[in-house]
């Protein structure tokens, strides 16, 4: 959608392009104050045809990033990846949860995640194990009202208790990073003596604490699947004549093909996977950037959704000697979309 100056205002998607631009000018009365905003400043369209949604949604993820366009950010929902951010400024360390991390803003940023409730579930965990309550961030030495109650450990009075709460945090950011468990242990030393004091309702409560906070540890299954940088060969059906072939590496299509049923198709189609893979040089594995996420839960979601059927490409196959076992995957792949080429009967 296009301004009066040929400024792109928004991108979108649509499986029924007509129904989705007719939405904006139907019902205005109803309209959030941004969607009207929008309409009075609309003066063009431009659009884009893609075989598949997939595509569609990949597109558009491209070209929200590349052009930026305002009513994307405006009309944005609310994020679906959230991250642990510690601020390492200042006189003591102050711990958050955030949307967009900043580059170079003085803080340590841990995720995404994709539960917030489960990252606070943990965050207050930490919290009132190691009474890191303080009521009074400021700090202006005077004990605040958490402090009385027992779950402050005395930041706010300054001297050892500020360094004892930092620390705790470094040992917590050391925790993240997967290199001091020494939390854990605390953790779980609190819950044996209060189980060994009788004390059952606070060792089941620092069960629960123990259960978040190890929860921090365990990936999301899309940003473990892209880490493991497989090479992918993904297979869609378009009709009973046509099918596309995407060539997937970690958050990259590096080819897409529509072939026709034919009897050349397979061989076609293996040509094709071994001109793309062979003299592989794409990004190697290693921890997803936050400017992947968008994109490695498109095409995550695409390969697990039941629109395509895909297989794992080995290394070993792509040497000629084990060509075979390229053919047997790609012919299964094929067989589980149903599309064989047409027999024909001399």
């Amino acid at each position: 959608m296009k301004d009066s100056q040929g400024q792109v205002l928004y991108v979108g998607k649509a499986k029924n392009l007509k129904n989705r631009v007719q939405s904006y000018f139907r019902n205005s009365a109803n309209h959030l104050p941004k969607i009207k905003k929008l309409v009075k400043h609309l003066r063009d369209f431009d659009y884009i045809l893609t075989d598949t949604e997939f595509e569609a949604f990949m597109l558009e993820c491209q070209l929200i990033k590349s052009i930026k366009p305002l009513y994307n950010r405006m009309m944005k929902s609310p994020q679906s990846f959230i991250y642990i951010s510690i601020d390492l400024t200042g006189n003591h360390r102050k711990i958050d949860i955030a949307f967009d991390p900043i580059e170079k803003d003085g803080k340590v940023y841990f995720g995404p995640f994709t539960s917030r409730r489960r990252v606070e579930r943990a965050i207050r965990g930490l919290k009132e194990c190691f009474k890191l309550n303080c009521s009074n961030p400021n700090g202006t030495n005077s004990a605040c009202l958490n402090y009385s109650l027992g779950s402050c450990l005395g930041r706010c009075l300054g001297g050892p208790a500020e360094q004892q709460y930092n620390d705790i945090l470094d040992r917590f950011i050391n925790f993240l990073k997967g290199t001091d468990m020494s939390i854990l242990e605390d953790m779980n030393q609190m819950m044996l003596s209060a189980s060994e004091n009788f004390e059952f309702e606070a060792a089941s409560a620092y069960r629960d604490h123990i259960q978040a906070v190890s929860t921090l540890l365990k990936k999301e299954k899309v940003i473990e699947f892209t880490e493991e940088n497989h090479t992918i060969a993904a297979i869609e059906r378009l009709s009973d004549t046509t099918l596309k072939l995407f060539l997937i590496k970690r958050t990259d299509i590096l080819f897409s093909q529509s072939y026709a049923a034919v009897n050349s198709m397979e061989e076609k189609i293996k040509t094709d996977i071994l001109a793309h893979f062979k003299n592989d040089e794409t990004q190697a594995a290693g921890e997803i950037s936050r400017e992947e996420i968008d994109v490695a839960h498109i095409i995550y979601r695409y390969l697990h959704s039941g629109s395509c059927s895909y297989f794992i490409i080995q290394e070993s196959w792509l040497d000629s000697e084990n060509h075979a076992a390229l053919d047997s995957a790609l012919k299964n792949l094929l067989h589980n979309q149903h599309f064989e080429p047409p027999i024909h009967h001399e």
